[in-house]
């Protein structure tokens, strides 16, 4: 009996559970298909980097489905308590006619059941289809060979997807057996004559608060986008001026149902024409009572066009940059670990223990105590190669394996200089550049920088040359007593430029020099994306001497050309270099080593783009589900409660245009609101976001803002109309007989 009553309710009310199912379907497809990546990526013929980002990517988007599941579970819940609300009538009938809470129990129990089981059969096939597509984006982020491409079923993700819901659904019976229990006949039958107390607000007090809010949340969006580099150096201050635009938000809209009222009746003709009257009215109340509801759903689509719009553009930019990061197959470099003159000071005391004229027993323990302390300190490092540090050029450590030298080609051994190994005494800023240019660098930090932190190091001009040969540059040739400032990070070009311009020439252990040219030339010892050589002082090869090494590279192509081939040389150069395949720097007493390959780059480059944009999306995507659900089931719960109201105007000679007008518009109204103030805030957010993502490379936002509008057209206009038919269904005069 209850099996085929509840078969019969839902077949009957099948368009009035259009939204709930809608969310249910969706929920369950974006879950599956982001959970199902993993699946995916691993019939892809991937490097072994890559796989390691993928891992990466894996277990990030697997925290976030917590989140996501959570997120969803309120939804359902706050759907089903809709559903409820919006079947008082037929529940008081059951209850009259004698059938018990426990049988109404059963009743949604089976109705949510076979609710469910069709929206995860639906959900999953969908998925499974539409996760075929995702295979290609993933393929195509991390240029996988997609020559074996089949056609997978993700069991893991199905499963995750099932238990997920599973618990969602336990909760939601939980629920509704909790609010049956509560259920009284006389509240039931009365029910559609209740309605919200409304409190109406003094206009002078709501203007007041609407210009107190507005100021507020006008401080906020000048803070956030003039004194960007603060909030960087302070995250705590991004969470300031965060809590003061949601705080703003609320009083905006506590502010405007006060107001909507009083400005609307000012305008007679507008206020008196049509239904406008009960339309405005109608906007102001849902208003006055969904305040709170109104600041969330602004604050998720404002969150939502954000990430959106960013994690896109993350993606173009990384992928722009990524040919200019990999000029070559493989960079490797030791920098000298002498980074403070305390350590400097402590090897002089060790150098004049080891005189002669010392005691030996004394040095003897000494030394024994200070390796002690340093094996205490360090962790054991693999066996690489003997003597390393011993070795002037990495190609001299190179070379010690013949078979790994031989798959090298284009090699080129460089070194940077500097005045000392020690950070204190190395070259900075204020060296190299005028007293303006320091003022230009103030104004671009915001006061953040200290230019006496930023160091700069000397390389020689043949050296340049030859990676210029190397990199496809321009070769560049200078007098003696010339340099020129070799940097890529745009940022700081308006800082030299301003020097260069002025002629500035700088002291080099006690030589002046003066530029070669007028501004930056744009490039980089060590490519990489984004872009972040903030700056190296090129010099002729005389002035190299007196100098102290601070870094040699080793730059070079490989011979092989097959991928199989390429990442055996990969790695054989990380055993030498490092002692493992899975690391790529070492730490030695003197050195810091450090292995560049080629396919490292670029795995590294697409893990930045492939989370930023899975997880963008992800987010984004629940949370523009999350708001528009959230307004459509407001919706439609309101017009539930004020189908008498719709009948009155029919009485009252109101035609059914009219009346379907008045619903378009008060959805439309409803449905914008938010909207609207949500785009307010993205244009300061994003404004704040394209100020950070510069620093990457961004240089725009058009394109991902395009394809952000896209799918708040699709997925937030798609909830709108359903909106619209739903409630126009429920007020409808074959409703009301």
């Amino acid at each position: 009996m209850l099996f085929k009553l509840s078969v019969r309710n839902i077949l009957r009310s099948i368009k009035d559970y259009a939204i709930y199912f809608f969310t249910l379907i969706l929920g369950v497809v974006i879950f599956y298909v982001f959970n199902a990546i993993g699946t995916q990526s691993s019939t892809m013929q991937l490097s072994s980097s890559s796989r390691e980002v993928v891992k990466l990517l894996i277990n990030v988007l697997s925290g976030v489905s917590v989140l996501v599941a959570g997120i969803l579970g309120y939804l359902i819940i706050y759907a089903s308590r809709f559903l409820i609300k919006r079947r008082n009538k037929e529940f008081a009938i059951y209850l009259t006619l004698g059938m018990s809470k426990q049988k109404i129990s059963l009743l949604l129990f089976l109705e949510t059941l076979f609710i469910g089981i069709f929206s995860l059969v639906s959900g999953l096939v969908i998925g499974v289809f539409l996760s075929q597509l995702m295979s290609a984006l993933v393929a195509s982020l991390f240029e996988a060979d997609m020559s074996k491409f089949q056609f997978v079923f993700s069991s893991e993700a199905c499963l995750k997807t099932i238990l997920y819901f599973g618990v969602i659904y336990f909760v939601v019976i939980i629920f509704n057996t909790f609010m049956v229990n509560k259920l009284k006949i006389i509240d039931l039958i009365q029910s559609s004559r209740k309605s919200e107390k409304t409190r109406l607000k003094n206009p002078i007090i709501c203007s007041f608060i609407f210009l107190i809010a507005a100021a507020a949340l006008g401080f906020a969006y000048f803070e956030a986008t003039t004194n960007y580099m603060k909030i960087l150096s302070n995250v705590n201050l991004l969470f300031l001026y965060f809590a003061i635009g949601a705080i703003s938000t609320f009083f905006i809209f506590w502010s405007l149902s006060g107001l909507i009222m009083r400005l609307v009746t000012i305008r007679k003709k507008l206020y008196y024409h049509g239904l406008n009257s009960f339309t405005f009215r109608q906007i102001s109340s849902k208003i006055n009572t969904t305040v709170a509801s109104m600041t969330v759903i602004c604050i998720m689509l404002f969150l939502t066009i954000c990430m959106l719009s960013s994690c896109l553009s993350i993606r173009e930019a990384t992928k722009k940059q990524l040919a200019y990061a990999t000029p070559v197959d493989v960079i490797i470099k030791y920098d000298n670990n002498k980074t403070s003159s305390h350590e400097l000071e402590d090897e002089q005391d060790s150098d004049d223990e080891q005189d002669p004229s010392n005691n030996h027993s004394d040095h003897s323990s000494k030394t024994d105590a200070q390796n002690k302390k340093s094996t205490e300190k360090k962790p054991r490092q693999p066996q690489v190669l003997e003597n390393m540090d011993q070795k002037e050029k990495v190609e001299d450590l190179i070379k010690e394996n013949p078979s790994v030298w031989a798959q090298l080609k284009d090699q080129q051994s460089v070194s940077t200089y500097n005045l000392s190994n020690t950070f204190e005494k190395r070259l900075t800023l204020s060296q190299v550049v005028s007293n303006n240019a320091l003022k230009k660098y103030n104004e671009i930090t915001q006061g953040t920088g200290d230019s006496s932190y930023a160091t700069l190091d000397v390389l020689s001009l043949t050296d340049y040359n030859k990676l210029a040969k190397l990199y496809h540059l321009y070769q560049i040739k200078m007098a003696e007593d010339q340099y020129f400032i070799l940097a890529d990070f745009s940022k700081v070009y308006p800082i030299y430029n301003t020097s260069l311009k002025e002629g500035f020439q700088i002291k080099l252990d006690s030589r002046i020099l003066s530029p070669k040219f007028d501004h930056v030339v744009e490039g980089a010892l060590e490519p990489t994306s984004p872009k972040s050589n903030f700056g190296i002082i090129v010099v002729s090869d005389n002035m190299i001497k007196g100098l102290v090494q601070q870094n040699n590279y080793l730059i070079a192509n490989y011979k092989a050309n097959s991928r199989k081939d390429r990442e055996q040389i990969d790695q054989a150069l990380q055993k030498m270099i490092v002692g493992n395949t899975n690391d790529f720097m070492r730490f030695t007493n003197n050195r810091i080593y450090t292995l560049k390959t080629k396919s490292y780059v670029i795995s590294l480059s697409v893990g930045l783009q492939a989370i930023a944009t899975f997880l963008g999306l992800y987010l984004g995507i629940i949370f523009l589900i999350s708001s528009a659900a959230i307004l459509a089931l407001k919706e439609l719960s309101e017009s539930s409660d004020n189908r008498e109201k719709y009948m009155v105007l029919r009485r009252l000679g109101a035609d059914e245009k009219m009346i379907k007008q008045a619903l378009f518009r008060q959805i439309a109204i409803f449905f914008s609101t938010p909207l609207l103030l949500a785009i307010i805030h993205s244009v300061f957010g994003l404004t704040f976001a394209l100020n950070i993502l510069s620093y990457i490379g961004t240089d725009g936002l058009s394109s991902s803002i395009i394809m952000t509008v896209v799918l708040l057209a699709v997925i937030y206009g798609g909830y709108f109309l359903l909106t619209y038919f739903s409630s126009k269904r429920i007020i409808s005069e074959k409703q009301l007989r």
